[in-house]
């Protein structure tokens, strides 16, 4: 929405005729900032910041500096994506003793006409009221218009501007058009220097928590390159969740799976429980549509579906038996809602939300269950975390998550005094985890050694803390690292074994698997994650909150004990690594260290 077209004496920038072109990306003030020299004489340099503290909002500033006279053409070209309808263009000026505020306003509907956005841009003088330069506002065609200034400049002369707009629809606000142009005049009479103030004081928040690496510098930047990704992503107050690729783009259409609980979830309740409250309160605010899908099975409770987006219902295509199979999403839900408990203490929000949560969820797995002739509590026909393994009988990972969900729920009906059903945790205590002939962990009653395309098993150990044993645990590792191919596999199970080789104190194969967990996944020029390796489909945010997991809870060795407590269990930095601090950690923000 800030499109804009510069031009010096009549001639339009473009890559012809700039040369020293440069982009940024700053993680720590969240800017990303492009410069250029047009011929030989005028710099520019060019900052866009979606503005930390107004959703809404974004702004662009701009700096020019010549060594010549010369006269310079700003357009801010305003354009309606052709998949929307009914568009409509505003241009007016809110004037009065004081101020001049052109508005650019473009109204129109999405596709289905289900909802109604609005989009309005100002530009933001240095100037005063009187000394502005005059604005000129023109019709391209019925999707574009624009509005305009030209200016006078001197040798040796130096110009700023800024550009901001508001994008708000009626999913917010009930009247997106009137709103979005409040909001940009609201912008407007702030000013560019307050905005920024605001922006630059919520960033330095968000980084009071933070990874710091000593003996590392890649490793660090890139580390922090993640944590900017998700933070990025993700807002507290909202209600919203992320998705796979975050706000990078379309991948899997925005929609809400696994990836939210398991892989994203479990470093932002550890640096910023206040977003991984926004988290859980998107899977509390659909949870009623997850009982209409549980009934719609034949199943009592809550049934989580595979692709949640806006109304909670399932949105995974038909062709794809995930939506139908894929159960272990609603163990994962409650397991991150008992979490979110036992980081923050809040017993109220327990009562009110979580309570609510984990009683439904567990009542899915009471009828979900079958009973065998050995008295197990099998759970068949389910798709496996490993999703290769279609439609088959006591998934480890499935039945994992199922044991802990009813003892999850349980214990939160212990902390509110209420009775919990005696059969929740008899049940957990029969659902069967299987072993092979060679010791190792079965990944469901009909795999043998079949290649899989990413963890399972090996995520009873982490997070689920269902096998503890440490030679199991190598077992089990041994194993299963040597099925999952190279290739067209997700970035996040070589996190888990780095995850896993770090607790288990072996430094060497646990900096293997943290490299494998996302290097070769990376796009230039800014390091950013593709979902596989080699793949060209970033920003990869499962695989970034997979790899913080392998710094933080494998290397940092940090842990949620049963009593809700964070401590640091024993692990292994790599070996050339010096010293990795994480700091503003649980609601006391606590800072771990771990040295050599």
């Amino acid at each position: 929405m800030l499109n804009m077209r510069l031009a010096f004496n009549g001639e339009s920038v473009a890559s012809y005729n700039i040369n020293n072109f440069r982009q940024e990306l700053n993680m720590r003030n969240g800017a990303f900032s492009g410069s250029f020299q047009y011929k030989d004489f005028v710099f520019v340099t060019y900052s866009y910041y979606a503005l930390r503290h107004l959703p809404h909002y974004v702004m662009m500033v701009v700096e020019i500096e010549t060594q010549k006279d010369v006269n310079i053409n700003v357009e801010n070209l305003l354009e309606t994506p052709a998949s929307l309808n009914n568009q409509q263009h505003y241009f007016q000026s809110i004037t009065n003793s004081h101020v001049n505020i052109p508005l650019l306003t473009s109204v129109a509907y999405t596709p289905t006409k289900k909802s109604k956005i609005a989009v309005s841009n100002t530009f933001l003088f240095e100037e005063g009221k009187n000394d502005q330069p005059q604005l000129m506002h023109r019709m391209n065609d019925t999707d574009m218009h624009a509005m305009s200034f030209e200016k006078n400049l001197k040798a040796g002369q130096k110009y700023s501007f800024a550009l901001i707009g508001s994008l708000i629809s009626s999913d917010q606000t009930k009247d997106p058009y009137n709103e979005a142009e409040r909001m940009t005049i609201y912008a407007a009479l702030e000013g560019k220097s307050r905005l920024l103030d605001r922006h630059l004081k919520e960033w330095e928040k968000l980084w009071e928590s933070d990874i710091q690496i000593e003996g590392d510098a890649q490793a660090q930047q890139d580390v922090r390159s993640m944590l900017y990704h998700l933070y990025s992503f993700t807002r507290k107050n909202t209600a919203l969740s992320p998705s796979p690729m975050g706000l990078s783009g379309l991948g899997y259409n925005g929609h809400v799976f696994w990836d939210t609980e398991i892989w994203m979830y479990p470093p932002m309740l550890l640096l910023h429980p206040e977003i991984a409250k926004s988290m859980i309160e998107y899977r509390f605010q659909r949870l009623d549509a997850a009982c209409k899908k549980a009934a719609l099975y034949g199943y009592d409770g809550a049934m989580y579906p595979w692709e949640s987006a806006d109304s909670g219902f399932e949105e995974t295509p038909v062709n794809a038996l995930t939506g139908a199979f894929e159960h272990h999403i609603t163990g994962d839900v409650a397991i991150a809602a008992w979490q979110y408990y036992l980081v923050t203490g809040d017993k109220e929000w327990l009562k009110v939300k979580g309570w609510p949560i984990l009683k439904a969820t567990a009542e899915f797995w009471v009828s979900r269950v079958e009973k065998n002739d050995k008295g197990e509590y099998e759970i068949k026909n389910v798709v496996a975390a490993d999703e290769w393994a279609e439609n088959i009988n006591n998934n480890a990972y499935t039945n994992g998550t199922a044991i802990r969900n009813l003892q999850y729920a349980s214990k939160s009906a212990s902390v509110l005094g209420i009775a919990a059903p005696e059969e929740w945790n008899l049940i957990a205590s029969k659902i069967p985890i299987s072993t092979m002939n060679n010791g190792v962990t079965r990944e469901h009653d009909s795999y043998t050694d079949q290649n899989i395309k990413q963890a399972d098993v090996n995520l009873l150990a982490y997070p689920l803390k269902i096998i503890t044993d440490k030679e199991q645990i190598t077992r089990d590792l041994n194993f299963y690292q040597t099925k999952v191919p190279h290739s067209d596999t997700p970035a996040m199970t070589q996190a888990i074994f780095s995850l896993l080789y770090s607790r288990l104190g072996d430094s060497d194969q646990a900096y293997h698997w943290f490299k494998d967990a996302y290097q070769p996944n990376l796009n230039p020029p800014f390091r950013v994650i593709a979902e596989c390796k080699g793949g060209t489909n970033p920003y990869f945010a499962t695989g970034a909150g997979g790899v913080l997991q392998a710094v933080m809870m494998g290397f940092g060795g940090l842990d949620i004990d049963e009593a809700g407590n964070i401590n640091q269990v024993r692990s292994v930095l790599p070996k050339h690594w010096k010293k990795l601090t994480i700091t503003g950690v649980g609601i006391d923000k606590k800072t771990f260290v771990r040295t050599q």
